[in-house]
């Protein structure tokens, strides 16, 4: 009788795999293909065997090991990838070829000379998020090399990896170009070693301070810390340090710029919350950990009732107010930099700078910034559907020379977006707003508009997608409540008016006029440039018999968008459900 048991061991499972491997071959593939096969064979699968691990296959543009130990594997990582810094020295920017390496250790399946499971899917992920050049790990092959190896992993906190079920906890060892690693291994608390800033925004939310000597106050005081850092970790252009690391500091007088230097973040939340008589009043500052800059300061001052409510209550309104404002400073960092020495990050950054004017010249500058963004990192996401969302604007503004062009370039850059990242709450809503806008697919667009404020609650960008998306789709009055809610997330965005407009877009839908002329009278005096905002005004002055206000905005939308007929704005894009809005169009005498 057969014994047809599968086979199980645990193991160590190292996956590398090429940073950009489609460009590289699209440039030269012949080329590509024999420098990688010389990496291979000539440095990785050596250093493989010198560290006691087997080849388990070459993947096409990588290679699959397993070690009987964590510490060989990451000692084995280390190697390859100082190696590999080594031969690119001498090489061109364009044709180097760099590994992103991924370690974990669990339980595998072997079957026929391969191997299968979860483990070997987490180090694939893994690599999946490791920079060009680095190694991630997760946090059991972390606790593993612990002490073991002469470098300093940084903790990444937890990472949402595709089609892993939970949150997993990652690690990153960053090299620098010369193949050496950055910091020796995990400095102590009492350490002064300073570790490197990630490449994108990071913070770090100290415990706050407990003023009031009521210890029930310290477990509410904990529970809203651990609150802001969850709500902020949902952003994922931030790296935000884990609640574990952070709370190594409570009760301690800390100096900002030393925790900067000792979790390797630029940015600290800290705050107190101090309880009397029936109220508590909490105060926050977000700190510029490198200069010592206050970037921002509020207290709020609540009544003490129902405790969870209240921590949601201050969670909402401290990540609107410091989100923004994070972001706003990444940007202006940014913008005085060289222009010659941009990272695909910085020009995502300064995309955005331009893309909240709304403007012909700002939506083809907010082009050119990404399209150089996806030169420098053809994976990178969230600038793919920011892309595909200029082009939708160009279409559906009335910018575009060719808007056929404009409307296959948002729908090819969407998907391309979300290929990438399917769980990004930010791609998620830009490619909702393209699905409704340039697909016409209502069904589809509430979908990704839904998931993306699941994944984001507290994200500005998530619902005010969903409000339009909703508002497209012939559902006003849930586009309001979308609006309301994005507003209540970002009191201070540069983008306001597009939900105010929206808002007023949604509110004409429905009959009630004269909201619609308040929200487009808000909108206009965020942006007085903005097409929308007077197709807003026009249509609601025109309902309202007040004809001469109705002629004056159709005149002020015809300035702004020459070339604006009914027909041609119903052709543009998701128009179908807006019948009160073209009729009051052609109530203020705007062209057929």
């Amino acid at each position: 009788m057969t014994d047809n048991r599968v086979e199980r061991r645990l193991a160590a499972i190292l996956a590398a795999d090429v940073a950009g491997y489609s460009r590289l071959t699209g440039l030269d593939e012949e080329g590509t293909h024999v420098r990688l096969r010389e990496r291979l064979c000539g440095l990785a699968d050596p250093k493989i065997s010198e560290h006691r691990g087997k080849v388990v296959k070459h993947t096409g543009d990588g290679v699959l090991a397993e070690f009987g130990s964590v510490v060989d594997a990451v000692r084995c990582a280390i190697e390859v990838q100082r190696g590999m810094a080594e031969q690119n020295a001498t090489m061109p920017q364009a044709k180097r070829i760099e590994f992103r390496i991924g370690i974990h250790v669990g339980d595998i399946i072997v079957d026929d000379n391969d191997i299968f499971g979860d483990g070997v899917n987490i180090a694939a992920r893994l690599e999946g998020i490791a920079e060009p050049g680095g190694v991630c790990i997760s946090d059991d092959a972390q606790r593993q090399v612990r002490g073991k190896v002469d470098f300093a992993f940084e903790d990444m906190g937890p990472q949402n990896l595709k089609n892993i079920v939970e949150p997993m906890r990652a690690w990153r060892l960053r090299m620098n170009a010369s193949g050496s690693a950055a910091a020796p291994i995990e400095p102590s608390v009492e350490s002064t070693q300073a570790l490197a800033l990630p490449d994108k925004p990071s913070i770090a939310v100290l415990p706050f301070q407990n003023m009031s000597g009521d210890p029930e106050q310290e477990y509410f005081a904990d529970g809203m810390v651990e609150e802001i850092t969850t709500a902020l970790s949902r952003f994922k252009w931030l790296f935000v340090i884990a609640r574990n690391s952070s709370f190594t500091f409570k009760g301690q007088a800390v100096d900002v710029k030393e925790v900067g230097r000792r979790l390797g973040v630029r940015y600290v939340l800290e705050g107190s919350v101090r309880k009397a008589s029936g109220k508590v009043r909490i105060a926050g500052q977000l700190i510029d950990a490198v200069t010592g800059t206050h970037i921002w300061v509020d207290r709020f001052e609540r009544d003490l009732t129902d405790i969870f409510a209240l921590q949601d209550e201050v969670t909402v309104a401290v990540v609107s107010a410091i989100q923004p404002k994070l972001f706003q400073t990444e940007i202006a960092m940014a913008t005085r930099r060289r222009p010659e020495n941009l990272t695909a990050y910085d020009c995502y950054l300064r995309a955005m700078q331009q893309f909240y004017l709304t403007t012909r010249e700002g939506v083809a500058e907010t082009l050119r910034l990404a399209h150089r963004a996806l030169e420098l990192d053809p994976r990178f996401g969230l600038v793919a559907a920011l892309a595909g969302a200029s082009h939708m604007q160009n279409v559906l503004w009335g910018y575009a020379i060719d808007p056929q062009f404009d409307r296959k370039e948002a729908v090819r850059l969407f998907r391309l977006a979300l290929s990438v990242d399917d769980s990004d709450p930010d791609i998620l809503a830009w490619a909702a707003l393209i699905s409704a806008f340039m697909v016409g697919d209502c069904e589809s667009s509430v979908e990704l508009a839904n998931r993306a404020v699941a994944l984001n609650p507290n994200s500005f960008l998530a619902w005010g997608s969903r409000g339009q998306v909703y508002r497209v789709a012939g559902l006003p009055e849930e586009a309001v409540r979308s609006f309301e809610r994005a507003m209540r997330m970002s009191p201070v965005d540069p983008l306001l008016h597009l939900s105010f407009t929206g808002m007023g877009l949604a509110f004409i839908e429905f009959g009630r006029f004269d909201e619609a002329l308040v929200a487009g009278k808000k909108a206009l005096r965020q942006n007085p440039s903005f097409s929308p905002t007077y197709r807003c005004l026009a249509s609601a002055f025109a309902h309202l018999g007040r004809a001469a206000e109705a002629r004056e905005a159709a005149a002020r939308l015809l300035e702004v968008d020459p070339g604006f007929t009914i027909s041609a704005w119903i052709a543009r894009g998701g128009q179908s459900n807006a019948k009160l809005l073209t009729e009051g169009l052609r109530k203020a005498g705007l062209p057929e």
